[in-house]
Order: C-alpha cells, then sequence, then structure tokens
C-alpha cells in the first residue's frame, strides 16, 4: 500500500513538472523566435537620439536618459504597458547592474572615489596645489601639464579620466581654468590617447575583434592613420598654446578668468571638496605615493587577469586581461595601501580613513547614476537590434566605394558611437565587416579602414553625453556632465570634419605618409582661422 502511495506521488509529480514545463517549452520557442517590430530598423537608434537631443535641449541628463529608456522600452514591448515597464527594469537598469563587468567598473569608481577623499583630507592634494603653484605660473603651464599628464596615464580611459581630474584639479583651479576646459582636456587625453596605445586595454579590446589575424599587428599598424586620434591631440595643444577658445568653452573660459569655474548653475560638485579643509602637515608625497602605486597595482591587476603570472608575456597578458576586474583589483591594493601610509604618517588615524569610503562614494554619485542610465539606453538599442541595422547597411554599401569605403567607415563609427554612447562596441559591430570585406585582397586599404572604425567610434564617444569615457572625464573634472559635453562638442566637430576629410585621401594614396601631414596642415589652418575670427583670453 505504501509502495503504491508512493508510486502514485511519483507520477503526480511528474505529470505535475510536465505540465508546467509543456507552456514554458512554448514561451520559451516563442520568446526566442519573437522579435520586436522595430528590430533592425532605423527605430532602434531612435531612443538614444531622442536622449541625446533632449540633454541638449534642456540641460538635464538624467530625465533625458530616463526617456531615451522608456521610448526604447516602448518599441520594444509594441506600446504594451505591462512589457514596458518589465523591460525598463528587468531588461535593463537590474540586467546591466547585474553584469560583472559593469559591477567591476562601479567598484573602481567608488574605491578612486575613496581614493580622492583620502587624499584631500590628509592634505595630499592640497600640498601639491600649493608645489604647483609655485613651479607652474600660467594658465597655459597648468593646461599643458594636465595634457601631460593625460599623455602618461594611457593604461585606460576610466583611470586616466579619474586620475588626471584628481591631481590636476587643484592647479587649474588656482589658474582660474574653467571646470568645463579642464573637462575638455582629460576627455581629450582619454580615449584618443588609449587607441593609440599598444599596451592598453583599448589596444586589448580592438586586437579582440580582429578575427583570423595578428590583431596586435594590426592595431599598432593602424596607428598612423586613426586620424580623430591624432588630430584631436594636435588641437588640444594648438588651442591651449594659443590661448584661443570659441563657441560655449570661450565663455566659460572667460568667466573662469574673471573668477566663475563653472558659468551655469549647474554645479553638482561645487561643495564635493569643501567638507574638510585637510591636514596642514600633508606633503606631495602623500598625493604621489598614492597616485603612483595606484597606477602600479592597476597594471599588475590587469597583466593578472590576462594570464601574465600563469606564463603569459606581458604584451600577450595585457591584450587578453579584462579590464573591469583588473582596475577593480589594482584600486583595491591601491587604497589599502594608501589607508596603511597615512596611518604610518599619523596624518589620518584608521577611523577618518574609514569615513573616507562613504564620503568618496557619495562623491561619485551623480557619474554611476548617469552610467547607470547610460549602460541601460544601450541595453535598450541592443534588444531592438542597432548591431544588425548597422552591419546590415555597412554590408550593403562595402562593395561599391572601395576608396571611399574608409571615409564612410569613420563616418558611420561616429554616428554608431554617438548614438549608443559605445566605442567598444563600435568595434566590434564594425571591424570584422572590414574583415570579412578585405580578406585576401587589399591589405593596406584593410588596416586604412580598420583605423577609420577605431577613430570613428572614439569620435562619437567623445561627442556623446551618453558615453561612459565623456561621463569619466566629467566626474573626474567635477564638472556639470551637459556643460561638459556642450563645450566639448564643438571641437569635437571640427577634429572630425578634417578627420573625414584626410580619410577621403587615404582612401586613394594608401600610404599615411601623405594623408597625415594632410590633415596636420588642414588643421593647422582651421587653427589659424579659428584665431583669427576669435579673439584671444587675456591672461590672468
Amino acid at each position: 500500500m505504501q509502495m503504491n502511495r508512493k508510486r502514485l506521488s511519483v507520477g503526480i509529480s511528474m505529470a505535475v513538472m510536465f505540465i508546467l514545463a509543456c507552456p514554458l517549452t512554448v514561451f520559451a520557442a516563442e520568446e526566442e523566435a519573437a522579435k520586436p517590430a522595430m528590430y533592425a530598423t532605423f527605430w532602434a537608434l531612435v531612443p538614444p537620439i531622442v536622449a541625446i537631443a533632449l540633454a541638449l535641449i534642456t540641460k538635464e541628463v538624467y530625465s533625458s536618459l530616463f526617456i531615451g529608456i522608456l521610448v526604447g522600452a516602448l518599441f520594444y514591448s509594441g506600446f504594451s504597458f505591462e512589457g514596458t515597464v518589465v523591460q525598463i527594469f528587468s531588461g535593463g537598469i537590474i540586467s546591466v547592474l547585474s553584469d560583472s563587468y559593469n559591477v567591476g567598473i562601479l567598484v573602481f569608481l567608488v574605491i578612486l572615489g575613496a581614493m580622492v577623499c583620502l587624499m584631500n583630507r590628509a592634505g595630499g592634494s592640497a600640498a601639491f596645489g600649493r608645489w604647483a603653484g609655485k613651479h607652474i605660473k600660467s594658465r597655459v603651464g597648468a593646461e599643458l601639464a594636465t595634457v601631460v599628464l593625460g599623455v602618461l596615464i594611457f593604461i585606460d580611459d576610466y583611470f586616466n579620466c579619474l586620475t588626471v581630474g584628481s591631481v590636476m584639479r587643484p592647479v587649474t583651479d588656482k589658474h582660474n581654468v574653467s571646470r568645463a576646459k579642464l573637462a575638455y582636456l582629460i576627455d581629450a587625453t582619454a580615449a584618443p590617447i588609449c587607441i593609440i596605445a599598444p599596451i592598453s586595454s583599448w589596444a586589448a579590446a580592438v586586437s579582440g575583434f580582429v578575427e583570423g589575424e595578428d590583431g596586435l599587428s594590426i592595431f599598432v599598424r593602424a596607428i598612423p592613420y586613426n586620424f580623430y586620434a591624432l588630430l584631436t591631440i594636435v588641437m588640444m595643444v594648438g588651442m591651449v598654446l594659443m590661448k584661443t577658445e570659441f563657441g560655449a568653452m570661450g565663455v566659460h573660459e572667460s568667466n573662469a578668468i574673471k573668477g566663475d569655474l563653472y558659468t551655469t548653475p549647474g554645479r553638482p560638485y561645487a561643495n564635493a571638496e569643501n567638507d574638510s579643509e585637510g591636514n596642514p602637515r600633508g606633503k606631495v608625497m602623500d598625493l604621489l605615493i598614492p597616485i603612483i602605486c595606484l597606477v602600479i597595482c592597476c597594471v599588475i591587476g590587469m597583466i593578472y587577469t590576462g594570464g601574465f603570472f600563469s606564463g603569459e608575456g606581458f604584451v600577450a597578458a595585457f591584450s587578453q586581461s579584462d579590464a573591469s576586474v583588473g582596475l577593480a583589483l589594482g584600486s583595491f591594493f591601491g587604497l589599502v595601501i594608501t589607508v596603511i601610509l597615512y596611518m604610518i604618517r599619523r596624518v589620518l588615524n584608521f577611523r577618518d580613513c574609514m569615513a573616507c569610503i562613504p564620503d568618496g562614494f557619495k562623491a561619485m554619485v551623480p557619474a554611476i547614476l548617469i552610467l547607470t542610465f547610460a549602460w541601460t539606453l544601450k541595453a535598450m538599442t541592443d534588444s531592438l537590434g542597432a548591431a544588425v541595422f548597422v552591419a546590415d547597411a555597412m554590408e550593403s554599401v562595402a562593395g561599391g566605394f572601395m576608396n571611399l569605403l574608409p571615409a564612410i567607415i569613420f563616418l558611420v563609427g561616429c554616428f554608431l558611437a554617438f548614438a549608443t554612447g559605445t566605442s567598444w562596441g563600435t568595434f566590434g559591430i564594425l571591424i570584422p565587416i572590414v574583415v570579412a570585406v578585405f580578406a585576401n585582397t587589399n591589405e593596406n586599404l584593410m588596416i586604412i579602414s580598420i583605423s577609420a572604425c577605431m577613430a570613428g567610434a572614439v569620435c562619437g564617444d567623445h561627442c556623446s553625453p551618453i558615453s561612459d569615457t565623456t561621463i569619466m572625464a566629467s566626474a573626474g573634472a567635477q564638472c556639470d556632465h551637459v556643460n561638459h559635453v556642450s563645450t566639448q562638442l564643438p571641437y569635437a566637430i571640427v577634429a572630425a570634419v578634417i578627420s573625414f576629410i584626410t580619410y577621403i585621401v587615404a582612401g586613394f594614396v594608401q600610404t599615411a605618409w601623405v594623408a597625415l601631414p594632410v590633415g596636420i596642415v588642414l588643421m593647422l589652418l582651421a587653427l589659424f582661422v579659428i584665431k583669427m575670427k576669435f579673439s584671444d583670453l587675456e591672461e590672468n
């Protein structure tokens, strides 16, 4: 009797499981087969366009990003209320915050915020400001020092933005450089430098997308053709040396010379460093040692994730590193070393060090919010098949205009990175297409076109309000995000136009020795015209 009951219960359990599994199987098949009606159409790019347009018009980034997310979710769900809400949270915010790579970046961001707070309270930042005040005598010197530091920290764009900002902010503030100009200098030495540095997280990303080829070798050969990155550096240094600004940046710089570093009411970080005057016993070493340790620890963390300590070579370890985990590990050990240093030097006690962690987190809340919304917006465009739409469009035009293809690819890369806010995603879409188009045909044109992919991606990333690098640059400079975007955009557009012309030249001559000098000459002519048209800034 007991055996029969046992068999009956097992049978009922199996039947219930089968009944429950049937609809799940059907739903899974339907979910796998079903795609939004707007999938892989131009409508997939509308949500980021809406968000970017609203951010530039309203000067309010949080609501603009959320409206873009809402539009994407509406498109995905077919304007269903329930489907829209589920897509925003389950397919969007919760999904991106569950992604291990994104979490690693947020951890890195919070730890760096804590380290900046530690350096301020220990008096290291103030001591460096005093030292720099004795050695850097002018606004030009402060800006050039920012550029040099940005070039030296080429490992990763996130690391570059936050480190350069924390070190140079006291110096540029002392010489009345606007926060918008500081944000531009940080942004222009982040992605544009990383994309021409063979040992960087960006080189690793690009190399991974070049399937069937020696990715690192192609990356190195593509450097002279990366016109946007190279011309951005020329433009940035030229504008600093000529002491000339234009557009919204000119307004910000003129106001900064008069004492207003922000110009607009939006100044979310204005009081971030005023909570504590800092320890008067702080020295320059209290800033330099933590920064140097942070750089070393982050490099070790990145090569560790690439297998360096398991026998891989240094370059190979970098090319296959996980930047998210590496930076999180490196920044953690940098934080530990900093706390130990300050306790040994008795500039901060343990309780004060621990109090800096939540304070550093609070200082980074605006950047974390914007990053989360930007990642969610990208998830919306991914679910609508934006990548498929662009890939199909690229393959349809690849056959004919071979000599014009680098210039076309540059424009497509600009638009895609601008709309999605991701350069690495743009690499992943365009580079495999380029490799397939030029496979076993014109290798030189393939190198130029791959470089055009990278340059276009960096250009779009540089311009986009929803780009994580742009957001990090705003955080590093402690500048209102929309101010940074609106002041940087005219500069980026000038560099983009000249880069586009240079890629047309490169498509025909197919040598950097001709195309790059043409681009540099055009950039210098543009700077000369700008200097003639706009009045110079007065030295303070």
